[in-house]
């Protein structure tokens, strides 16, 4: 059968079962290892599959030639798996085509971040299918946080995170930093591909559901003769869906007008420049300085999680037609409107007339800056220390920041309804509380909220 009669078949039978009731839940959240030990009530969620069809060598799922101006295009051109012709692949179509226009509400994010990735997808000479794996985990989104704790483009737990060398603290976080995360699980997924003697389906379910789950699935095969190819394992529910909604994607992408899913063009071309910040600087400053609307700064730069710069990250993400703007503005902004912030943690017999003289500055001005009345601190709490002459307007930067506070659901609310209240998008609201498009919320569900934005 080729390639096209195959997606004409496979279209028809999509079409035939498209009432199918989906699960959706947040089955595309929450991966790099999380559940690379579980209990034996695990194993009922096991699903062993044989496939319809003997998976075929690859090629590619459509030939065209590549567009320089849309990255899309760009994927098509170098995808080169073969998707098998089985129900878990019809159950991914459905799953992504039962979700109306799915990838035309990612061509946002795609616009910002997906040129970055295939660039690094394709500099380490991978597979261009793993530059969509991040829309399969995330919808595209750095700062989507799953039920397990899960985090960003390519949702990394937070052990996995700190195995791969992602810094994390107070300030920052780099499983939500564009870059950072994408070149740590580049490289895991390189590692893995290794661990299982150059199979990428079982790497990819690797990836999703640990090396030692899929490594022992494999040998229980083995040990029982039976084929040791990733749609012959028994694996969990959530990881036996996981490759397929990847294959799934491909082929939307390789043939978009044949699905009848829009897929406007993106840029083929970087979304971001670095520049280096010289030192720590309040976000809403920088974006005044670079003429770029704050939101877009913050989206750049998901990594940071406060109203300034980590400390520890001397470099900014901007559009590259406001680089060179961002570094002559820079450049001639005063020292004395330059601020950085620390933390100290209060030690036992410590007065806020200590640490005033170690940091040189004034009683007072730590009791405004950490909202305290009085001259009563505990050991063990945290005061913010600002260094530098405006400390005064970064302080009042930092407190219109918006904060997060949590919202539990009432009889009658949507997410439009909940959204409205709060005076920020659906799509922020998906975004902070791990929920799939269309996932139904239900009364006394929490919600987390940052009113006005985050």
């Amino acid at each position: 059968m080729t390639k096209y009669r195959y997606f004409n078949a496979l279209r028809k039978l999509v079409i035939v079962v498209s009432g199918v009731f989906l699960l959706s839940g947040c089955s595309h959240l929450g991966s790099l290892g999380e559940r690379e030990e579980t209990t034996a009530a695990t194993d009922e969620a096991l699903h062993p599959y044989t496939p319809t069809v003997t998976r075929k060598a690859p090629v590619r799922l459509q030939t065209v030639p590549v567009r320089e101006d849309d990255v899309w295009a760009r994927i098509r051109n170098g995808l080169s798996w073969e998707a098998p012709d089985n129900p878990a692949m019809q159950e991914a179509l459905n799953y992504y085509l039962n979700q109306e226009r799915f990838l035309e509400s990612i061509n946002g994010r795609a616009a910002l971040y997906l040129h970055y990735i295939v660039e690094q997808v394709e500099e380490r000479d991978m597979p261009l299918e793993l530059a969509l794996l991040p829309i399969v985990e995330s919808s595209l989104n750095p700062v989507a946080r799953s039920r397990q704790q899960a985090l960003g483009l390519w949702q990394i737990m937070p052990a996995t995170g700190e195995y791969l060398g992602l810094d994390s603290d107070w300030w920052y976080d780099g499983r939500r930093d564009v870059r950072a995360s994408t070149h740590a699980a580049l490289d895991y997924l390189q590692n893995l591909y290794e661990a299982v003697d150059g199979d990428w389906t079982l790497a990819i379910a690797a990836y999703n559901a640990g090396i030692g789950r899929v490594t022992r699935a494999v040998q229980r095969n083995a040990e029982a003769r039976r084929p040791t190819d990733y749609w012959s394992l028994r694996l969990p529910a959530e990881t036996h869906k996981y490759v397929p909604r990847l294959l799934a994607l491909s082929m939307l992408i390789a043939d978009p007008e044949g699905w009848g899913v829009a897929l406007p063009a993106v840029a083929n071309s970087p979304a971001f420049a670095a520049v280096p910040t010289g030192g720590q600087i309040e976000l809403a400053r920088a974006a005044e300085l670079a003429d770029v609307p704050l939101a877009t700064l913050k989206a750049l730069n998901p990594g940071h999680l406060r109203w300034a710069t980590a400390p520890s990250v001397n470099e900014l993400l901007l559009p590259p037609a406001a680089a060179e703007q961002f570094r002559q503005q820079l450049a001639t902004l005063p020292a004395q409107e330059r601020v950085s912030w620390q933390r100290h943690q209060v030690r036992n017999g410590e007065t806020l007339s200590h640490i005033a003289r170690r940091y040189d500055t004034s009683v007072a001005m730590l009791q405004q800056v950490n909202g305290l009345r009085g001259h009563m601190i505990r050991a063990g709490s945290q005061l913010m220390i600002p260094r530098g002459g405006d400390w005064q307007g970064s302080l009042a930067q930092r407190e219109s920041a918006p904060q997060a506070q949590g919202y539990r659901v009432r009889r009658g609310d949507s997410l439009y309804r909940i959204a409205g209240r709060f005076k920020v998008s659906v799509e922020e609201l998906l975004a902070w509380n791990a929920l799939n498009p269309g996932e139904p919320i239900y009364p006394g569900q929490r919600l987390t909220v940052y009113p006005g934005g985050g």
